[in-house]
């Protein structure tokens, strides 16, 4: 742990900034509609803009890397997200905060690539779980100081959106000052949606749902908080449940997906977040309910997203894992893309506990997938899987295919150990 540290600590520092930033700006622009006025619609919309900025630069941003080099490529791409930070309260318009999500999504998505390729030349095989581990909390603990700091002046002014702009600003400093060498850069083709269906129909059917409660709970929770009537400490404490419930749980099921079939541990993980958004429904008028809700869904949606890849990798060859990580980000992406039109349009249409009631459709219609897959074909025993590594549902395919590399690679020590 303390060798990576050593390697990575500035890498590690500027993401955590990065993630205080982006989580900011996310949560202030959910209540800062609700001042001007804007309709659920228009906000979803909004919050729909990163992701689909984030789907389509996880396709481009690799050969703009290859064309410009990383440090180019990411002192370019924070700088622009510094730039929007401060469009927003200077054009209060929705269709402006759109293009401007759209631009920030694609922008997070390039600076994801391009650290998670540096975090990869910082580490070797003997660590880079531990980097993996270590890169997953400092986003989670970046997003949940986002949401402390959001108390410290009033959301109808220009102050909290001036303070991530210059968090992502200083973010630059210990990254480029500190990292010398440029990491070699190679990426695979993506499978084709088809070949992923053929290979794991479970895998892609549940990254699209994920991906769904993903931008539920990083897009559309503050929606929901304003629409509820939330003050903004509360929305904020609320928000930050959700990545404080991934924190907590990662671990014990990643303990667990190494020693159970990973379909079953599938099916009740996503029954578990379908019955938190049953009691969020049902319950939301009470904040200690709700807050219960948040760690539920948070603390199984999240885990999910490594569980998935690593029941996936499962079924894959050594060789074909690069390209599936692209495949199953781009998937996930789809499912984020299109989860907060639904949510928004809903919302605007039968009330706030909407929110709760599609991460519940989601949650129990992966279970219920995941228990009829089940009866299709065998699942791989225990023994025959690979290891389970933490990967953030932010990450890159980069990230991604890591970790995919990590788990082969352990799997293999320790069957020759054996």
């Amino acid at each position: 742990m303390f060798s990576v540290l050593s390697s990575a600590w500035a890498l590690l520092l500027g993401m955590m900034l990065l993630q205080v930033g982006n989580g900011m700006q996310g949560t202030v622009l959910g209540i800062r509609g609700e001042i001007e006025g804007f309709s659920t619609l228009e906000m979803s919309l909004v919050m729909s803009g990163y992701f689909l900025g984030f789907l389509f630069g996880s396709r481009m941003a690799p050969e703009m890397i290859r064309r410009v080099g990383h440090v180019r490529v990411f002192a370019a791409l924070a700088s622009m997200i510094s730039a929007v930070m401060i469009l927003y309260p200077t054009i209060t318009d929705p269709t402006v905060w759109g293009l401007g999500r759209v631009l920030v999504g694609f922008c997070f998505s390039g600076v994801y690539v391009t650290a998670e390729s540096w975090l990869n030349n910082a580490s070797d095989n003997e660590n880079r779980g531990k980097a993996l581990s270590l890169y997953m909390i400092v986003q989670m603990v970046g997003i949940v100081t986002a949401q402390a700091l959001i108390l410290v002046a009033d959301p109808g002014g220009f102050v909290l959106f001036v303070i991530p702009s210059m968090l992502i600003s200083l973010s630059f400093a210990p990254i480029l000052l500190s990292i010398s060498p440029t990491p070699a850069f190679e990426t695979a083709k993506p499978l084709s949606l088809r070949q992923m269906m053929a290979i794991s129909p479970l895998g892609c059917v549940g990254m699209f749902l994920l991906g769904g409660v993903f931008s539920a709970q990083f897009g559309m929770a503050p929606v929901y908080g304003a629409e509820a009537g939330l003050s903004v400490a509360q929305i904020s404490t609320f928000v930050s449940t959700f990545f404080v419930g991934a924190l907590v749980l990662q671990y014990p099921i990643g303990w667990l997906s190494d020693r159970m079939d990973r379909r079953r541990l599938i099916l009740i993980c996503a029954a578990i977040c379908g019955s938190g958004g049953v009691v969020g429904m049902a319950f939301g008028s009470l904040f200690p309910a709700l807050l219960a809700a948040g760690l539920v869904v948070g603390g199984m949606s999240n885990p999910l997203y490594s569980l998935i890849i690593a029941y996936t990798n499962d079924l894959l060859e050594r060789d074909d894992m690069p390209a599936a990580a692209g495949a199953m980000v781009f998937i996930n992406g789809l499912g984020a893309v299109a989860t907060p039109l639904v949510i928004g349009w809903l919302m605007g249409r039968f009330g706030e506990w909407a929110f709760f009631l599609v991460i519940a459709v989601l949650g129990f219609a992966m279970s219920g997938y995941a228990a009829w897959r089940m009866t299709r074909r065998p699942s791989p025993s225990v023994e025959d899987t690979d290891s389970f590594t933490m990967v953030a549902m932010s990450s890159s395919p980069v990230a991604v295919n890591l970790a995919a590399e990590y788990d082969y690679e352990t799997a293999q020590e320790e069957a020759g150990t054996e």
